[in-house]
């Protein structure tokens, strides 16, 4: 079958590594189903996956992708859970020590057909377009777990997102405008800021700008390069939520007197569980929401889809497809 896989992992030269090709078909196993992919949707994740990120060279060739959607064996459309728990835990698998993604222990989604554990499909609702459906298990879910679960915020309440061009960046922005909460966004690119408010950001700002009033709620995906302006831009008791550090782990400085001082929560988020997707896909569908898609290609232009994720010029997701 047809898939893109890291077959060499390379720091500076990333795309080095990647291959469109041939690749073996997935041997069913009990408890695990075969989808027939239609769509998957590009993350971060691959990228570092083909810098040596996250995932071990002795586990190459791996076939990338954490998010899919597609036809399970019984002819049932399914979104995949992308949190892979380890047998027999029991819980919310994203607190899990020994979770996963797909592309990390098991092949990913970038192929015609993968494995996935039969707990992890999701039904699709039915008007939901593949490339919708794609888009959430990763970026979105991320998104929903921060807003919803994390950042303590109620409707009308002001939130910040840092950067405004990325798959969580806009999915918090759709999502958080819907449930009636202020969205204001941050972006180097005054044109991603513009979007960003066709989108229904309520308003945009230079990264590190001066902000008219202090917010209820930051959503950090950034990390070093904006975590001061973070602290600084929160009212006493707000809360960031970080979800990703795209700029680096290490900023400059960590803040803590004020954390302390005013009393900021820091809330770490990573990704959501099988509930938390279903209820995901509900609210996209009552809310009619379509995640942007900056790019939809199909899987055998694999590489077009990651020289645009690498170039940083994205504005929401990008998308592979299959027929």
């Amino acid at each position: 079958m047809l898939a893109a896989y890291c077959e060499s992992q390379s720091a500076s030269d990333p795309l080095s590594g990647l291959v469109v090709g041939e690749r073996p078909d997935p041997e069913p196993r009990d408890g695990w189903s075969v989808v027939t992919l239609r769509a998957a949707t590009l993350n971060h994740h691959d990228l570092w996956s083909l810098q040596g990120v996250g995932l071990p060279a002795d586990r190459l060739p791996m076939i990338l992708g954490c998010d899919g959607a597609g036809i399970d064996e019984d002819g049932n459309e399914v979104i995949l859970h992308s949190v892979i728990a380890s047998p027999g835990w029991l819980g919310d698998e994203t607190f899990d020590p020994k979770r996963s993604l797909f592309s990390e222990v098991h092949q990913g989604t970038f192929s015609e057909r993968v494995l996935v554990p039969t707990r992890n499909l999701v039904p699709k609702p039915e008007d939901m377009s593949w490339a919708t459906a794609a888009a959430l298990p990763t970026a979105w879910l991320t998104a929903y777990r921060m807003l919803f679960r994390n950042a303590d915020v109620t409707p009308g309440g002001l939130v910040l997102v840092q950067g405004a061009g990325g798959g969580v960046a806009t999915a918090l922005i759709q999502l958080g405008a819907a449930a009636g909460l202020r969205m204001w966004v941050t972006s180097r690119d005054e044109e991603k800021g513009q979007r960003a408010v066709e989108l229904g950001a309520e308003a945009a700002f230079e990264s590190g700008a001066r902000l008219p009033e202090k917010v209820d709620a930051v959503m950090e995906t950034v990390g070093a390069a904006t975590w001061s302006h973070s602290v600084n831009v929160l009212r006493p008791g707000g809360t960031i939520v970080t979800c990703g550090a795209t700029s680096g782990d290490a900023p400059k400085k960590t803040e803590l007197t004020k954390i302390f001082f005013r009393q900021l929560r820091v809330i770490g988020s990573t990704m959501g569980n099988r509930a938390e997707l279903e209820l995901l896909s509900q609210f996209v569908r009552r809310h009619d929401l379509d995640p942007i898609v900056d790019l939809e290609v199909p899987l055998a232009d694999a590489r077009q889809a990651f020289e645009r994720l690498a170039s940083g010029d994205s504005f929401g997701k990008i998308v592979l497809t299959n027929a």
